[in-house]
């Protein structure tokens, strides 16, 4: 079992920053690629950004291109989403997730091993 905890969610006014971090124990961290989804009061889940497990390849969603950025440190079984330019529709809890693939270059949205039990971001003036 992958246990993953979020942090460093909270508010934060139109166009400040935060980063969010999702921490792993329990198992090897970085044999898995890691995906960040949120979900907004009355919405679906969405993906927001992925990175492998050997942090060659990240992808982001068209809404979060030029102002969130993905990384890992797997000395520290972590990964970080830097979030800049926050608007008011970015208010969401926000999830890690991993999935293990022999790929190490594999991204993915669906088909999420483990999953975090969330991180509120609040976008407010």
């Amino acid at each position: 079992q992958l246990n993953l905890v979020e942090s460093g969610g909270g508010l934060v006014q139109p166009g400040g920053s935060l980063r969010l971090s999702c921490t792993g124990s329990g198992l090897p961290f970085d044999v898995y690629a890691i995906a960040w989804f949120r979900q907004a009061p009355g919405k679906e889940r969405e993906g927001v950004s992925c990175i492998s497990s050997s942090g060659g390849t990240t992808d982001y969603s068209d809404f979060v291109k030029g102002r969130f950025t993905i990384s890992r440190d797997d000395a520290k079984n972590t990964a970080y989403l830097q979030m800049n330019s926050l608007k008011p529709e970015d208010t969401a809890v926000y999830f890690c997730a991993a999935i293990y693939n022999y790929d190490s270059e594999y991204v993915s949205y669906t088909g999420m091993d483990y999953w975090g039990k969330g991180t509120l971001v609040t976008v407010s003036s």
